[in-house]
């Protein structure tokens, strides 16, 4: 044998598996088998066994360095045999010859004419997995007492900070590093990469529609001298932010630029939490360079339960630090190594304390460390990711933000993109006219879809059945209207979308301690109401016929709720909605999706979500009625000393205001309020009323139209009947302000009379 060098030395353990009962002979033969024996390589390469480590146990591959192709079968050659305790290998060396169906060994290795030396030349009847595999820079074979030898690697101080090369090794084993490569696979989210067979159906960008974000997504992604290296898109439901980043993908895995890749699914349990993103990612990244792998192996083994540290230990410890060590080893640059990272959907990533801790770690471990990656990020405007980019939250210096449904009207690219498909759908159907559909029609899908493509795909998902005639289905969508015994459900992925949206966020706001007694569903639909302008009704005979939207402030002071209480309330719903200025300049509530009025309007759509309106007027006028009646201001006082009032008192007054001026279109629309009505009158709040107009119509410089016994429409029909004695002094004050209301506007000459007489 060879004599020791500090050259790497290969230990290889041979145990030999007998599938029947052997002979003592022969069991003493396999007793005597070779255990461990050391000899000293000559051209060993790390590199020739690289791909060893990913495989199992009873099928792992050896270096082809070390074997020939034809030497890595079930069948394999003779190896040495020693004797273990017996003292020096060398001078205990034993020939044992078996049976064919047995092992068979011989004194020493065979050597091919390429230098490489062959322990297996003419040996059969064991397995690949019989073989074990250790490297380590210098062995220590304690062969003394009779017993096994003990194998013993000398690791030095600086093993932390060492790379394998071809004439140095770690005290890392091949067999380590698989068990490392192994636990990581584990972990990972196959499902989750771009091209997975679960997303084989993938949504993408067709030819010629999303240019504009495309050509600014990759121009981005290209320019590595930009220092901002995240980039957040942010868009409303359906508005195409998952086909961007499958594009995307695609792309620059074309230009083999494509790093890794993790899309968010809320309803796979395997992607819908940060618990294996990390695993993923760091996969994707071995996958890529042969060191990295053995780096990050070698890091798993160390600390084998990384995967249930916190999310940025698991960032450092499996892509920061690998990468931190190929840098100083000097041996390879980050050139070559793929750099854009992709993440879609991580507002489908379960908790919202979960997302923003990804966020975190992404900011800490890969953009506060001189890493290669660029990092783009799509998400719906939730409150993790809006938080993080707005003025002064901790992404909003180093983040691209791209606002998806703010920035790109995708009208003309969804007109594009049904005029296709439907004339691709005439020539799969056999249409005699590819043009089977008219442009109004389409038109007509266009402005339903409201911009948002979650829309056109849903109808040509709907038309494209190929069990159904896409003419028909046409007519359906186009002309669809929900009734009793209604089969075609054309818009049933949208209502799923609505449904899981909006259920979410009521979860969300009934768990609020604050919040409970409240009806998240009720006060959302006062509030979709009133952004279409529909939660006042006006009285027959006006002027004008659709009322002002009522300032959100105002509403939030009708309804008893704290001051923005509004935002709260729709705090999980930003990808369905957004706040803008109207005309005047006062906040209001835009929703992005036109259909998501008519799913909230048909109760066979939106079911446990669905309020009636007259549901929602009644629970607004019942809100004034209840201001009038516990208002503890006493008129003399205010008339008196107005202002000298303290501030809560003239917070009592604003709100005795709101409710006055808003009572009467509420209860035009409501639904039956008898017994509310009822009590408010035994409470005497008529009188408070009563008492009340006069000065509110001197602050003011307007009536309240009491006089329009229309503003209470047939309500007090039905009271009439059943409480005739409270109809009668209901009765009594409509009366007296209608005269009151006669007098004043014939002795008034305030242009503003005629203009709030016809908008209340």
């Amino acid at each position: 044998m060879p004599p020791r060098s500090d050259r790497p030395s290969l230990i290889f353990r041979i145990t030999s598996r007998f599938k029947r009962r052997k002979p003592p002979a022969l069991q003493k033969a396999e007793d005597l088998a070779v255990d461990a024996a050391t000899v000293s390589s000559q051209s060993y390469h790390p590199s020739a066994h690289s791909q060893a480590a990913s495989t199992d146990r009873d099928s792992a591959s050896l270096p082809s360095a070390l074997f020939p192709a034809s030497e890595t079968d079930t069948s394999l050659p003779a190896t040495p045999v020693t004797k273990p305790g017996y003292g020096d290998l060398q001078s205990h060396s034993a020939n044992y010859q078996a049976s064919s169906a047995n092992p068979v060994f011989h004194e020493s290795p065979t050597t091919r004419l390429d230098g490489v030396t062959s322990f297996l030349s003419g040996a059969s009847g064991f397995r690949m997995g019989d073989i074990h595999y250790f490297e380590a820079p210098r062995i220590t074979v304690n062969a003394g007492g009779g017993g096994y030898e003990k194998l013993i690697s000398d690791g030095t101080s600086g093993a932390d900070n060492h790379i394998p090369t071809a004439t140095q090794t770690n005290s890392v084993s091949l067999r380590s590093n698989f068990k490392g490569w192994k636990l990581l696979l584990e972990n990972t989210a196959p499902n989750a990469l771009y091209n997975s067979s679960d997303r084989y159906d993938a949504p993408k960008c067709d030819e010629d529609t999303r240019v504009e974000v495309i050509s600014e997504l990759m121009g981005w992604i290209e320019d590595r001298e930009n220092p901002q290296r995240l980039l957040c898109m942010t868009g409303a439901a359906g508005s195409g932010k998952s086909a961007l980043q499958q594009t995307i993908a695609e792309r620059c895995g074309g230009s083999n630029i494509l790093g890794p890749t993790f899309f968010f699914s809320a309803p796979d349990p395997t992607r819908n939490s940060i618990s294996a993103i990390v695993s993923t990612i760091a996969f994707q990244i071995g996958s890529c360079s042969d060191t990295l792998r053995r780096l990050i192996a070698a890091s798993i083994q160390k600390d084998p339960l990384i995967f249930k540290k916190s999310l940025r230990a698991q960032m450092d410890t499996l892509v920061v630090h690998p990468f931190k060590r190929l840098q100083e080893s000097g041996q390879s640059t980050f050139e070559a190594i793929p750099y854009v990272i992709l993440i879609d959907g991580l507002d489908e990533c379960a908790g919202e304390d979960r997302q923003a801790e990804l966020l975190a770690a992404i900011k800490h471990c890969l953009l506060e460390s001189d890493l290669p990656f660029r990092v783009c990020i799509a998400s719906r405007p939730e409150w993790a990711i809006r938080s993080a980019l707005q003025p002064g939250g901790y992404l909003y210096d180093v983040a691209y933000h791209i606002q998806l449904s703010d920035k790109y009207d995708a009208t003309a690219d969804i007109r594009r993109y049904l005029w296709r498909r439907l004339q691709d759908l005439g020539v799969r159907f056999r249409y005699s006219n590819r043009q089977w559909f008219s442009e109004e029609e389409i038109e007509t899908l266009v402005q339903a879809a409201s911009g948002q493509f979650i829309y056109a795909a849903t109808v040509i998902k709907y038309i494209s059945n190929p069990r159904g005639s896409p003419r028909e289905r046409l007519k359906i969508v186009l002309t669809w209207a929900p009734h009793e015994g209604q089969c075609a459900r054309p818009f049933e992925s949208l209502d799923i979308l609505y449904t899981n949206i909006l259920s979410a966020a009521k979860t969300a706001y009934d768990a609020v301690d604050t919040h409970r007694g409240r009806d998240f569903a009720l006060l959302f639909r006062i509030f979709q109401l009133n952004a279409k302008s529909a939660l006042r009704v006006l009285p027959s005979g006006t002027s004008r016929k659709i009322p002002f939207p009522i300032p959100l402030d105002h509403l939030t002071e009708i309804l008893h709720l704290e001051t923005r209480a509004e935002e709260t309330l729709v705090s999980d719903l930003r990808s369905l909605l957004t706040f803008e200025n109207d005309n005047h300049g006062y906040p209001c509530l835009h929703l992005y999706h036109k259909s998501l009025y008519d799913f909230l309007e048909e109760r066979s759509r939106a079911k446990d979500l669905f309020v009636p309106d007259s549901h929602a007027r009644r629970y607004a006028a019942n809100c004034c009625l209840q201001t009038i009646v516990q208002c503890p201001l006493e008129l003399d006082s205010v008339r008196d000393h107005w202002e000298e009032l303290p501030e809560p008192s003239k917070a009592h007054m604003s709100s005795m205001r709101m409710a006055l001026h808003f009572l009467p279109s509420f209860l035009a629309g409501a639904a039956s309020m008898d017994d509310e009505l009822v009590e408010f009158t035994q409470n005497q709040g008529w009188h408070k009323i009563d008492k009340f107009l006069p000065l509110v119509y001197e602050l003011n410089s307007f009536l309240l139209s009491y006089h329009h016994r229309a503003s209470f429409g047939w309500a007090f029909e039905r009271l009439q009947l059943r409480n005739p004695e409270a109809h009668a002094i209901v009765d009594g004050f409509l009366q007296k302000w209608e005269r009151d209301f006669e007098f004043l506007s014939f002795h008034d000459s305030n242009s503003e009379w005629d203009f709030w007489r016809d908008v209340v």
